[in-house]
């Protein structure tokens, strides 16, 4: 039998393996997550995240340098507090951290894109996403915090504000609240498909934000769930959002695939930090090349359909790309 159709003529040299790739990261594609903290002089490696630090003003001003100068494009802030209570105060505080940390980010470097990650958890007492009443998480409450949230960020200089909450409603309220304060070119970046993960284990140790009771499957999506990420990513570009998100990646990338199919938004992906973290810890053990696993992950989340990356490699794939 003669073979007429042979794919691996398209393999057979690395010159024309990167002529016909289809996919190509590029920094372009990527944001930084970074963890803020009171205090100055501060930069502590997190434990389960090797490589990711709590960063005091002064260490994150260091930071957002070496990000601009690896070209890449912006950050998603995290604000880690010293005081916390029952109503999360300390997130729409106008002295808050992550105010602070865009008010002087932004002066020092104009260019860069700020994300601010809207959500209460890093904030409350309890560890919840919003207000909690009788062991019960309350969602209309919770989102006039956020709303208040959301345009405190707006005030001192977000280029983007990003709800992670996945309270009902909270997208057109934020963007209702944005236009009334003038406010009507900020983005919201929705989280609009965030799962109940396991995943999610190394942030909350670097956050701050376990839950002292319960857990978040009352808000946050189940995992089993694929045609649901359609509706709320639905009813969140109807309330106004810019981009949506979809959370976890890895074990999502068919949920990444549909949205992307269906919407005529930007949809972004966050390689989440038990993503990061699995790769890291089996590279430590020498089991992984990493490098190789990080273009191979990335490049997948990207094939999905994600036009936006979050990542906490985004520094490392920076270098290897200019590399």
């Amino acid at each position: 039998m003669e073979l007429f159709q042979r794919p691996r003529r398209l393999r057979s040299s690395a010159t024309i393996r990167k002529l016909v790739k289809e996919t190509h990261i590029t920094v372009d594609d990527l944001l930084y997550p970074l963890f803020v903290v009171e205090g100055s002089g501060i930069k502590n490696e997190i434990p389960s995240m090797p490589g990711v630090y709590h960063l005091s003003l002064d260490n994150y001003l260091r930071e957002l340098e070496e990000v601009q100068e690896a070209g890449i494009p912006g950050v998603l802030l995290f604000g880690v507090p010293d005081h916390k209570d029952e109503v999360g105060s300390g997130a729409y505080r106008a002295d808050g951290i992550v105010q602070k940390a865009l008010r002087e980010g932004k002066k020092r470097f104009p260019d860069l894109l700020f994300v601010a990650d809207v959500c209460l958890c890093e904030y409350t007492s309890h560890g919840h996403c919003g207000i909690v009443k009788n062991g019960r998480i309350l969602n209309d409450p919770s989102v006039e915090l956020l709303v208040k949230t959301s345009v405190s960020y707006a005030e001192a200089g977000a280029d983007v504000i990003a709800p992670s909450d996945m309270m009902d409603g909270r997208i057109g309220a934020i963007r209702a609240a944005l236009e009334q304060q003038s406010f009507e070119d900020k983005l919201i970046m929705a989280y609009s498909a965030k799962y109940a993960s396991a995943f999610y284990g190394p942030f909350r140790e670097a956050a701050h934000s376990e839950p002292s009771f319960g857990d978040r499957k009352t808000y946050q999506m189940d995992y089993a769930n694929g045609k649901e990420a359609i509706r709320e990513v639905e009813l969140d570009i109807t309330e106004g959002a810019d981009i949506v998100m979809v959370k976890p990646a890895l074990a999502y990338l068919d949920v990444i695939k549909n949205v992307s199919g269906r919407v005529n938004v930007p949809v972004a992906a966050y390689n989440v930090s038990g993503e990061y973290s699995m790769i890291k810890a089996a590279a430590l053990k020498g089991w992984l090349d990493e490098k190789a696993a990080v273009l191979e992950t990335l490049t997948a989340i990207k094939r999905a359909g994600a036009k936006i990356i979050i990542t906490y490699f985004a520094k490392q794939l920076a270098e290897w790309i200019k590399s």
